[in-house]
């Protein structure tokens, strides 16, 4: 299956990547779903931590990646980054989290 805007492209740094990260979330309603999945990503990491019940991780993992790929796949229309930069992607998506808190990024 063939994507809009799909990219293999190789990044010497994070600096590099965050731009493309960014361009692959101009869909407001993307950014949104992104917002909600990490935040309950995060708030899963938290409460297994504070239970000692780390199938909550898997759960954070899970809720996180649902929202960001329903972004992706019906709003954005595009393959998601973590498909080809995993790493910078999962760092992208908690930078992009930190930028909209800032208010540097609108929702």
């Amino acid at each position: 299956m063939l994507f809009m805007g799909e990219a293999r492209i190789a990044f010497g740094s994070f600096s590099q990547f965050y731009p493309f990260y960014l361009s692959q979330h101009s869909d407001r309603i993307c950014r949104r779903l992104h917002f909600v999945g990490t935040s309950l990503g995060l708030a899963a990491a938290l409460h297994a931590f504070s239970t000692l019940n780390f199938w909550w991780l898997l759960a954070g993992l899970v809720a996180g990646y649902a929202f960001a790929w329903v972004g992706h796949f019906f709003f954005e229309k595009n393959r998601p980054a973590t498909f080809t930069h995993p790493l910078y992607s999962f760092m992208g998506d908690w930078v992009m989290w930190r930028d909209v808190l800032a208010g540097k990024i609108r929702l």
